[in-house]
């Protein structure tokens, strides 16, 4: 049997990232990869970046990742409130300013795409770790889409399983004999109601893929208070609060 941990859009949340690096460990679990959005919306990006690279945890480029590393525009989404979007912009020039040049640097030379090959016994299983499809690392796939789509994800990488994050909404697709869909979730900036930070925990054995969303607690008090010391917009406090803000 083997186990891998893999998680995504810690986005700059330290004490997230720390609490699920923690029960990660406390599980035996030695093999960890991340998804990517190490920044943006919480105050820690720097030390979120650096903690990933000393422990030497294979980490996929973000979007957000993309964006700070590359100087690209921020555009406003359809999708979210006018409130948001000021918010949103504010948000993403505090990391622009405030990433490191070395640590841009590690943003740029992220991985897009990692594909994983597991002997057990004498299976082997193929999965497949993208930030959110094998075309984009910002493309939206939620629960609710079209089966078919994640159908052709699998065939298209040849994979037992394909797993991602970006919606920062965790889900599992059986498809049986086609495989898993599996969303880990977000670490840092869970969409979900409880918003707990979440991860995914994969047992591979010789028979069978069994992929566990795990979401456990945090201090977010502190993550609240960081946001609100910084240059980061209230907005992003309220929302890991869960307190009424701007529909997302």
């Amino acid at each position: 049997m083997i186990q891998i941990a893999v998680f995504s859009d810690v986005h700059g949340n330290l004490p997230a990232l720390e609490a699920v690096l923690a029960d990660i460990g406390k599980r035996g679990i030695r093999q960890k990869f991340c998804l990517g959005d190490l920044v943006d919306f919480a105050p820690w990006g720097n030390e979120v970046i650096e903690k990933i690279r000393t422990l030497n945890i294979p980490c996929l480029m973000g979007n957000h990742d993309e964006r700070i590393a590359f100087d690209i525009p921020v555009i406003p989404l359809s999708k979210h409130s006018e409130e948001e979007t000021e918010a949103r912009f504010i948000a993403i020039y505090h990391s622009k300013k405030d990433i490191t040049e070395v640590n841009k640097r590690f943003l740029s030379e992220l991985p897009f795409h990692l594909k994983l090959n597991y002997k057990v016994g004498k299976k082997h299983w193929n999965v497949q770790l993208m930030h959110s499809s094998l075309a984009s690392n910002d493309m939206y796939l939620y629960e609710s889409e079209n089966d078919d789509v994640f159908i052709h994800m699998l065939e298209e990488s040849q994979s037992d399983i394909v797993v991602m994050g970006h919606t920062h909404l965790s889900f599992k697709k059986d498809f049986k004999t086609k495989g898993w869909a599996v969303n880990c979730g977000s670490v840092g900036r869970s969409k979900e109601e409880n918003r707990l930070a979440s991860y995914l925990i994969l047992t591979l054995d010789e028979e069978q893929v069994i992929p566990e969303i795990v979401q456990i607690v945090y201090p977010v008090e502190e993550t609240v208070r960081g946001i609100e010391e910084s240059g980061i917009p209230d907005y992003y406090a309220a929302f890991l609060k869960n307190e009424k803000i701007s529909a997302f």
